[in-house]
């Protein structure tokens, strides 16, 4: 009898959550309407950190990248809010990903074209290893990282700049990306 009703609370339960995922999830009707799509973006504008796309050409290869936005508000960064020596999402909520049209080298190092998650490892004194991951659409970044998934790990040394930067950004320069917080830019080489 006892088995029988444990039994009955773990199938209730696993239902009700199912049934409150489902209700709050993302839709899957891929018709939407302009209602659904004021909705998402007065979403977006109410996000902590705002959700980025940024894109452009290297040489003749196209690149674009989705990140989330965090801002600095205060708190200390490096060790603290991003630790080191930990995988970090290089951005905030969603994992951080780049999209590729064509076959690129990465620090010298060729990744196919693709979506893949962009991670990092930060430290306090070397360079830090910069992360591509084949599972690109990470709901809560690093919180789903699988390092067997890694399809290429470069190290790539940060410089400081003299000023600070409030939000997090990731540009598309003339010769890779640039990661850029607090007072520290990450130049990721991409010919």
């Amino acid at each position: 009898m006892c088995t029988t009703i444990k039994n009955f609370y773990h199938l209730f339960g696993s239902f009700l959550l199912f049934f409150i995922w489902s209700c709050s999830g993302p839709s899957t009707n891929n018709a939407g309407s302009e209602a659904d799509a004021t909705m998402e973006s007065a979403s977006e504008e109410e996000r902590a950190s705002p959700l980025k796309t940024t894109s452009g050409e290297i040489g003749d290869k196209s690149i674009k990248v989705q990140y989330g936005s965090p801002g600095i508000k205060g708190r200390e960064i490096w060790d603290d809010l991003v630790p080191y020596e930990e995988v970090w999402r290089t951005g905030a909520n969603e994992a951080t990903y780049i999209t590729l049209e064509e076959e690129v080298l990465i620090e010298g190092e060729p990744l196919a074209p693709g979506k893949y998650s962009l991670f990092t490892i930060p430290r306090a004194n070397d360079p830090w290893t910069v992360i591509f991951n084949a599972e690109w659409d990470l709901e809560h970044g690093h919180f789903q990282y699988d390092e067997e998934k890694d399809v290429l790990r470069v190290e790539v040394t940060p410089t400081w700049a003299n000023e600070s930067q409030e939000w997090l950004s990731i540009e598309v320069v003339a010769d890779g990306l640039e990661v850029k917080w607090e007072k520290l830019v990450l130049p990721i080489t991409i010919e």
